[in-house]
């Protein structure tokens, strides 16, 4: 597949990314006549439809930087994206946030069981490695496995994961700013970095290369965290499609907290005008990833 122009408006390309990756979804979990069907519908149920799609289109987007082939990037993008899923699934779960809503829709342990909503997160997470160790994610396997090393790397005990747990430790703790942080650099952070990055590593960029847009990466992965403190203080549940409020009523300290509310949203701001700064070196190829960094200060939902 040859390399497609970007579209003209963020909506247009976060629609067309959006359909992209659930054609790959659709493609990847084709429901089974036999037990495993249930299985199969949870893991769709989370996985199509919904959704910002942030992460997949933050890697396309950069990947169309350096003029990698749609389908690879698109690949790339739906394993980044189902160990997103896999993260909300768990996380919605009883033991951990013990939400019943999720990108408006029941979350999967509600509309199916918690036995369930596991294994649909666990298959999740093995479909991601899957789809980046197949051939047609790249022809050079040393792109593949420095794309799979990353992943890993950021869905981990070092990088997402790891910032779940301890956000677990978040409640009736007095965490300090500099510990939440790390918490949101690694819980939040760490994916949009993954992201940035694996756009990168696709289009063949040296390491020693990619400073502006882990600089980039960095910045707006907090300006994200510090925008979603503020939609769960401010937000609409109608509009957000998920329960808001949760971190005040779980006594958790966050941007908000510790900064308040002018402070936080001020700080976004800069965040956001740092990472776009960042991009300077792209000219007029980077306009997509400025508008999402744009989107991330303005997000509703």
């Amino acid at each position: 597949m040859s390399v497609t122009a970007a579209p003209r408006s963020l909506g247009q390309a976060m629609a067309e990314v959006a359909g992209l990756v659930d054609e790959a979804f659709d493609a990847a979990l084709r429901v089974p006549d036999d037990p495993r069907a249930d299985l199969y519908r949870a893991m769709r149920h989370a996985a199509i439809g919904g959704g910002k799609r942030l992460r997949p289109l933050l890697l396309v987007a950069t990947a169309d930087l350096f003029d990698v082939p749609r389908d690879r990037s698109v690949r790339a993008a739906t394993a980044l994206e189902a160990i997103h899923v896999y993260s909300l699934i768990h996380d919605d779960l009883p033991a951990m946030d013990d939400d019943d809503l999720r990108r408006g829709k029941p979350t999967v342990h509600k509309a199916f069981d918690e036995a369930t909503a596991i294994l649909a997160g666990d298959c999740l997470h093995a479909l991601a490695f899957e789809l980046l160790a197949e051939d047609e994610t790249h022809p050079d396997t040393h792109v593949r496995a420095e794309l799979i090393l990353d992943l890993a790397r950021a869905s981990g005990p070092g990088g997402m994961a790891g910032g779940q747990a301890m956000d677990l430790k978040a409640e009736g703790s007095r965490f300090d700013l500099g510990t939440v942080t790390r918490l949101q650099q690694m819980k939040t952070g760490a994916l949009i970095t993954a992201a940035v990055e694996a756009g990168a590593i696709l289009g063949r960029i040296p390491p020693e290369q990619r400073t502006p847009l882990r600089g980039y990466a960095h910045d707006l992965g907090l300006a994200f965290q510090i925008a979603d403190d503020l939609l769960d203080a401010e937000g609409d549940e109608a509009v957000a499609g998920k329960k808001l409020r949760k971190d005040g009523e779980q006594g958790k300290e966050t941007f908000l907290t510790l900064l308040g509310v002018e402070r936080a949203r001020a700080q976004c701001g800069m965040l956001v005008a740092q990472a776009i700064e960042h991009l300077r070196p792209y000219g007029e190829r980077a306009d997509l990833l400025i508008a999402l960094a744009h989107f991330v200060e303005e997000r509703d939902r």
